[in-house]
C-alpha cells in the first residue's frame, strides 16, 4: 500500500466534458481514499488544498500555461493530464509544463488508479514508450550525442535522486551536509552532462529511468 493511502487524498477534476466528469467521479469515488472535487473555475480556484489536480486536456486550450501556473503558484501540487495526444512531443510537452502524469482517454480504471499511485509517490506516469524515447533523447542514443548514458558520481547521484524527488537547491544542501553553491555547481555539471538545459530536463531523466526500471 502506498504511504499517500493512509490519508483521504483530494483530487481536484478540470473537464468540460459532462459524461467524462461523471466518469471521473464515479471511479474516483469508487475508492474510499480519495475525495473528488469538480473545479469549476480553473484559473481563479484555490488548489491549495488539493494534493493533485487532474485534468481534462479538452477542457482548455491554454493547457501548457495552465499547467505552468499552477506548477508555480503550487510547488507541492501534483498534476496529472488526460488527453488525446499520443505522440510523444506532444506529451513531453505537456509533462515538461509541469504535469507529472499522461493518460490517454482510453485508458482503463485500473489505469487510472495506477498513475495515480505512481505519481502521487512522486515520479512520473507516462506512456512506456513515450519513457524510452524520453530516456533516448535525454541520456543520447542513436539521434543523441551519445551511445551510452554518461557517466555521474556518486555525489552526483545523490543530488540528481533529490532533484528529482522535487527538493529545492537550499534542502538538498542541507540534506546532503554541502553548501547551496555547491549543489548549484552538481547541478551545472549534470545538465551539461546529460545536455539538458534546465532542472526539468534533469527531473524527467531521472524519474523515467526509474519507472522504466520498474514497470
Amino acid at each position: 500500500m502506498s504511504p499517500w493511502r493512509r490519508q483521504r487524498v483530494r483530487v481536484g477534476l478540470v473537464a468540460s466534458e459532462p459524461l467524462r466528469v461523471e466518469g471521473l467521479i464515479a471511479l474516483l469515488e469508487d475508492d474510499l481514499a480519495i475525495t473528488p472535487t469538480v473545479i469549476d473555475d480553473p484559473v481563479r480556484a484555490d488548489l491549495s488544498a488539493m494534493d493533485l489536480v487532474l485534468l481534462d486536456a479538452g477542457s482548455t486550450d491554454l493547457l501548457v500555461e495552465l499547467l505552468s501556473i499552477y506548477r508555480l503558484k503550487y510547488s507541492q501540487l501534483k498534476l496529472m493530464v488526460l488527453g488525446a495526444e499520443t505522440s510523444f512531443s506532444a506529451i513531453e510537452r505537456v509533462i515538461g509544463a509541469g504535469a507529472k502524469g499522461y493518460l490517454s482517454y482510453t485508458a482503463s480504471a485500473n489505469e487510472v488508479r495506477m498513475a495515480m499511485d505512481v505519481v502521487l509517490d512522486g515520479s512520473i506516469w507516462a506512456p512506456r514508450k513515450v519513457l524510452a524515447r524520453l530516456l533516448e533523447t535525454r541520456a543520447g542514443g542513436p539521434n543523441g550525442t551519445s551511445a551510452h548514458p554518461p557517466r555521474v558520481t556518486p555525489r552526483e547521484q545523490q543530488v540528481l535522486g533529490l532533484l528529482a524527488s522535487g527538493r529545492p537547491n537550499r534542502e538538498i544542501a542541507i540534506l546532503l551536509g554541502i553548501d547551496e553553491t555547491t549543489v548549484k555547481a552538481h547541478v551545472s555539471r549534470l545538465m551539461r552532462k546529460f545536455g539538458v538545459g534546465n532542472r526539468v530536463g534533469l527531473t524527467l531523466h531521472e524519474q523515467a529511468r526509474k519507472l522504466l526500471m520498474n514497470q
